[in-house]
């Protein structure tokens, strides 16, 4: 069995480039990239994102940090980020594969009733036959919009999006064998890590008063991340910042500077230069290419 620290981390399964458009969701068939793979997906993790894959048919066996399950048709397996996971598919398997980015899944998952969280450990959830048609309507709406570009198409996705967490969490099952004291005490620093840089991205912190709030030295909190996700504190803070940029310049019609500002830049110049070293291109022009890709 191979270990956490030698298991790849991607963005997408055998992809390290960052997402092509701004959306903090994406969505595929089973076989789109499975196939490419002869229909196995080998042992992987990914940061900042979770996933949910339906099987809607055929045949399946999943690995989950370390658990070896056969998925039937009509189960959806939760992903949480970190979890080191990977598929064995039939050729016959048909279903969907979404990837969420965890601020997503967040804001999402606040607004439902009840606080709910996302479990931390994989779960495998049962769809009953006669919720079958709305959860299968559901993850296929979610595909095709994803794949156009249609009026409201980015509400239209996050209402489908909610119903289904909704969903899951009314059925989710308990988890199996979970011993938090036995988690390894650099994951759980990683985690803290995680979540503060999502309460506080838009203030600037260096790296030093992130390590300073985990009661460690900004060496050591270097050190995890790049043990865990192979980048560096600062890469992960600067992947947060260059997200929420890119949503602002193609889901709200902020000005460049308003942008900067939102995200704790005192000069629109400086973003611009930033936001250009980190993506390749200027946020205008950025803007502009991302228009003809979504609504």
């Amino acid at each position: 069995m191979a270990t956490a620290n030698s298991v790849p981390v991607y963005k997408l399964y055998g992809e390290h480039e960052q997402w092509p458009t701004p959306d903090m969701f994406h969505c595929e068939l089973i076989a789109d990239r499975s196939k490419l793979h002869d229909w196995q997906i080998k042992l992987h993790q990914h940061h900042g994102l979770v996933q949910l894959l339906c099987l809607k048919g055929g045949d399946a066996r999943a690995c989950l940090d370390g658990r070896y399950i056969d998925m039937q048709a009509g189960q959806v397996a939760m992903v949480p980020q970190m979890c080191v996971h990977g598929f064995r598919f039939e050729p016959n398997a048909v279903g969907h594969v979404v990837t969420l980015a965890a601020p997503m899944v967040k804001r999402l998952i606040e607004g439902m009733e009840g606080a709910a969280t996302w479990p931390t450990s994989p779960r495998i959830c049962e769809v009953q036959p006669n919720q079958k048609p709305q959860v299968d309507m559901a993850f296929q709406i979610l595909q095709e919009e994803y794949l156009a570009s249609r009026a409201h198409r980015n509400g239209l996705i996050e209402s489908m999006l909610t119903s289904i967490l909704i969903w899951l969490h009314r059925h989710l099952p308990a988890a199996a064998n979970e011993t938090p004291s036995e988690i390894d005490r650099g994951v759980q620093h990683f985690r803290a890590f995680s979540e503060l840089i999502e309460n506080h991205y838009t203030e600037q912190w260096p790296v030093s008063r992130y390590a300073d709030q985990l009661g460690i030295t900004a060496a050591h909190l270097n050190a995890l991340c790049r043990r865990i996700v192979g980048q560096s504190a600062l890469e992960l803070i600067h992947q947060r910042v260059i997200l929420a940029a890119k949503r602002n310049l193609v889901y709200t019609s902020m000005t460049i500077s308003v942008v900067s500002y939102t995200l704790g830049f005192a000069d629109p110049a400086y973003f611009t230069r930033y936001f250009k070293r980190q993506v390749g291109v200027s946020p205008k022009e950025f803007r502009r290419r991302a228009a003809t890709l979504v609504e």
